[in-house]
């Protein structure tokens, strides 16, 4: 298991298998090569070297949308992890898709009863 970081340092998600799951178990994607899918087949960016989860701003026009493979088996998620390496700040034209669309990374389950 490869944890993933956020550009702040906080751990996010882990990279095993060909897949990236959240902290609490959910399957959020998949890679093919170092490019990372959402569970639709839509690309969301690329793994870097200092394990995170970036992109460029600009959103590509040659990543197609892939056909996903079948839903993986959630893993056993370990309490904690690494503190995050000594991380560099981006440049303008690449971001860091934890912190500018969390929304897409939170699998919220159909199943969960709806909050009043």
């Amino acid at each position: 298991m490869v944890p993933i970081y956020r550009t702040d340092g906080e751990w996010v998600a882990v990279y095993t298998k060909g897949n990236l799951f959240n902290v609490d178990g959910e399957w959020i994607g998949f890679a093919v090569g170092r490019d990372v899918y959402d569970t639709g087949g839509l690309y969301l960016g690329f793994l870097s070297d200092d394990k995170r989860l970036l992109r460029k701003r600009t959103r590509p026009t040659d990543k197609l949308r892939l056909e996903p493979p079948p839903r993986p088996k959630r893993p056993k998620m370990p309490a904690n992890m690494p503190l995050a390496p000594l991380l560099r700040s981006l440049p303008h034209q690449i971001i860091d898709m934890f912190e500018e669309y969390p929304e897409r990374l939170i699998y919220v389950s159909e199943t969960r009863p709806d909050m009043e």
